[in-house]
């Protein structure tokens, strides 16, 4: 198997897209006969550093700097093009233009995202019915269920939607640090209790509940990790003693940080997946497991695939600060339970590394590259009804907020499907 990766933005980044992309690429690469790295780069240095972060060979893509939408359109307009493009059994792609543009020259595609874009921007429900229902576009794999349900509304084969959740990198909890020792390595109190964040800092992923979950708990320390400047939450916690913002933090950094936490935060909020759409099951969900400390996080749909109540997390209601903090004092006066739950976390960490995931979609693709396209059940009156009125719902919230993610609809008492590839 011949794959060819491509991703639409520079390399090295700190996003966590690209995390998720070149590691998967890198551990699924090793498992191919040939693998390349399709990607824009201003030049050989940027092409050295794009090799040293991916592991793979690096096509660089003809797209010059300068804004990001016209980046990504000049990676699909000359991805074609190139060479690899006709050498490669399949393209591998995380960007919708790329894939369409795949398809359209005869090239298979698996398209890895973890975005429902049906629901958030339902305009595109139809093309995407059309795209991922194309015999060549060989799957479509979802990083929640959350989303893999969204794509199965319009319609589309169970089996060509997949969901195969994101991993963890082992190396870095190899050499675990007792809580004393981290919270020594990092200015803090063996004996002052601390609630650790670590990810963005920024109103989008639901801090103000951190904020407000520290003004009633004075005496507990909240690290939040990942600072890039002077935001709406550093604000927020300007006139906090107990609130210690951190500037974002290499790995190594990192698990510092992290082993000093006496409890991990999850912020309990609906606002990453409902109103800004950019978070779904994040991406720290698997690095928390593998650290083997207590987790506090929302009931959120997303979240709640992976943790559970009471067996490997505290899970509160969200958008309550007093439920934040009676889940902070549930952690804390109960010692016992906590190492509980995060000696269950971290048995459950063993199915999520970087390389299992790898390992599944590599099974995955050889699969579906060996099996007949399925058929997509066809639109009738009905679904071009629902997608005319959704579209009709997302124009009025974009008018009306100048938001381009429309809130999600409350979900039916629907289960996770068995189509799902589990540790």
């Amino acid at each position: 198997m011949r794959i060819l990766f491509t991703f639409e933005n520079s390399l090295a980044s700190t996003e966590a897209d690209a995390e998720v992309f070149t590691t998967t690429a890198r551990y699924l690469a090793a498992l191919t006969e040939r693998s390349w790295m399709h990607v824009p780069v201003a030049d050989g240095d940027a092409a050295i550093v794009a090799e040293r972060v991916s592991g793979l060979t690096v096509v660089p893509a003809h797209a010059p700097a300068g804004p990001a939408a016209l980046r990504h359109f000049l990676c699909g307009l000359t991805l074609p093009f190139r060479a690899e493009f006709k050498q490669a059994d399949l393209v591998y792609t995380r960007n919708l233009w790329v894939a369409w543009m795949a398809l359209l020259f005869g090239q298979r595609v698996a398209f890895d995202h973890y975005r429902p874009w049906p629901d958030q921007i339902p305009p595109l429900q139809y093309w995407l019915y059309r795209l991922v229902g194309h015999r060549r576009f060989i799957v479509k794999i979802c990083h929640s269920e959350y989303t893999r349900r969204k794509y199965l509304a319009l319609g589309l084969p169970e089996d060509k939607v997949r969901c195969i959740r994101n991993g963890f990198e082992p190396a870095r909890f190899q050499a675990r640090i007792p809580v004393a020792e981290a919270k020594r390595r990092i200015g803090v109190e063996p004996d002052r209790k601390t609630v650790v964040y670590t990810g963005r800092v920024n109103h989008k992923k639901g801090l103000a509940l951190a904020i407000e979950a520290a003004r009633l708990r004075p005496d507990v320390l909240f690290i939040l990790v990942g600072s890039y400047g002077e935001g709406p939450i550093e604000v927020m916690a300007r006139d906090l003693p107990n609130v210690r913002i951190v500037p974002y933090q290499p790995a190594d950094a990192l698990a510092d940080y992290i082993y000093a936490a006496d409890i991990l935060l999850i912020p309990p909020s609906r606002l990453p997946l409902a109103e800004f759409g950019s978070t779904v099951l994040p991406l720290k969900v698997f690095f928390y497991l593998a650290s083997g400390r207590p987790i506090l996080a929302g009931q959120t749909p997303d979240v709640a695939e992976v943790l559970r109540h009471d067996e490997n997390a505290y899970l509160c209601p969200p958008d309550s600060p007093a439920e934040l903090v009676a889940g902070i004092d549930a952690l804390l006066t109960d010692p016992a339970r906590a190492a509980r739950l995060a000696e269950a976390a971290l048995t459950d960490s063993q199915g999520y590394t970087w390389a299992a995931r790898a390992a599944r979609i590599h099974a995955l693709i050889q699969e579906r590259l060996t099996t007949p396209a399925p058929a997509r059940r066809p639109w009738g009156k009905a679904e071009f009804r629902a997608w005319f009125g959704q579209s009709r719902d997302w124009l009025r919230h974009l008018l009306r907020t100048r938001a381009w993610v429309l809130p999600p609809r409350p979900e039916p008492g629907t289960s996770p499907s068995a189509v799902v590839d589990r540790p």
